[in-house]
């Protein structure tokens, strides 16, 4: 099905934004895993809405109701599964809409393809509201992994035209977790203050603004991944690609690197403690499509918000001519910030699933 990834580890997730509750299923989860759902809570928390005017003043509490999969915070082998009950949507708000697709949105794509029948309501299943099941399943998994010396962490690089330090060369789990607690998610506060201001500024304006999320994974061990079309890079690409709004997806100096010499942009090879290494990391950590034992960097583009309050150029789909729409209801007038935890979600479950079929489907 289109709504699931993954191999050993199967994530599914299912909803829509309106409807009566969002959810996520995961098939291949290792039995005796525990779960620590003060720590899951506040890393959903992370991405939540309502919670500053930075986002859309929409309310939910976020917090999942495991149905199966977990007996006593363990994990027990059976499929997990999780819901999130919605408690407050303004569906009325999307009356107009059934008739005007938004711009950028899938509103169009969807009514040709299911013949007018998708529920789009706050963008149905479409929504960025799916991205918080999409955590539930990453939030466990980076637990998991942290168990075993893999840590996965992200920041907000830039705003517009405002940006973040990158990654030092070997970012560590301090400095995620330090990321993690800020209620903006950025190394250098100054940058992350400019990139608020650039953010209400485009909310004033009746518009909105997009961002990049460079993402870290350290602790991986060289060898991960295979060659061709089942690459680590092509198994984060077709999972990142999954989160909505995001439009482009690049690994270490990703476009840089096509302005440089092979000489420039070579990594050259060392010995750190007794093991190979590189002097820099324009590779990402990965090369030939299997991790070097370096970090592994990419980098998410996340679109502008399409749904602006600004009078926009759309079409009646009954009267099949053009006409204007003025969007309505809660939006967020950034959302790069609040995908800063998607990312390091399905990034996660990613790594999660390739290291455990590199260990048979058991750690």
């Amino acid at each position: 099905m289109s709504s699931e990834f993954g191999k050993l580890l199967k994530i599914s997730v299912f909803g829509q934004s309106h409807g009566r509750a969002i959810g996520v299923n995961m098939d291949g989860l290792p039995a005796g895993e525990a779960i620590d759902f003060e720590e899951l809570n506040a890393f959903l928390d992370r991405r939540r809405p309502g919670k500053d005017g930075l986002s859309t003043p929409r309310k939910e509490t976020d917090i999942p109701l495991f149905l199966s999969g977990v007996e006593n915070g363990v994990t027990c082998g059976a499929p997990l599964c999780a819901v999130i009950e919605n408690s407050d949507q303004h569906s009325s708000d999307y009356e107009e809409l059934r008739d005007k697709p938004r711009p950028s949105h899938a509103d169009y794509t969807a009514f040709v393809k299911w013949g007018g029948q998708a529920d789009m309501r706050g963008g149905g299943h479409f929504s960025g509201r799916l991205t918080a099941p999409l955590c539930v399943a990453g939030g466990i998994a980076k637990q998991i992994l942290a168990r075993r010396g893999v840590h996965v962490g992200a920041h907000l690089q830039s705003v517009g035209a405002e940006e973040d330090r990158v990654f030092p060369l070997y970012p560590t789990a301090a400095l995620f977790a330090d990321i993690a607690a800020k209620p903006f998610p950025v190394m250098d506060d100054e940058a992350g203050a400019r990139m608020r201001q650039v953010i209400q500024s485009a909310r004033q304006d009746g518009d909105s603004v997009g961002g990049v999320i460079e993402c870290a994974a350290i602790g991986l061990p060289a060898g991960l991944g295979d060659p061709m079309f089942d690459g680590m890079e092509n198994r984060l690409a077709a999972a990142l690609f999954g989160i909505p709004a995001v439009k482009g997806l690049e690994f270490g100096a990703g476009f840089a690197s096509a302005r440089l010499r092979g000489s420039e942009n070579n990594d050259p090879f060392t010995v750190k403690n007794g093991s190979v290494a590189a002097a820099s990391n324009r590779a990402g950590g990965i090369l030939g499509g299997i991790t070097t034992g370096m970090p592994v960097i990419l980098r998410v583009a996340i679109k502008p918000t399409p749904s602006i309050s600004r009078p926009q150029q759309t079409v009646s789909l009954s009267a099949m001519e053009t006409a204007e729409l003025q969007i309505r209801g809660r939006h967020d007038p950034c959302i790069a910030h609040r995908a800063v935890p998607v990312v390091e979600a399905v990034t996660a479950a990613v790594l999660l699933d390739i290291l455990l079929e590199g260990h048979h489907g058991t750690f």
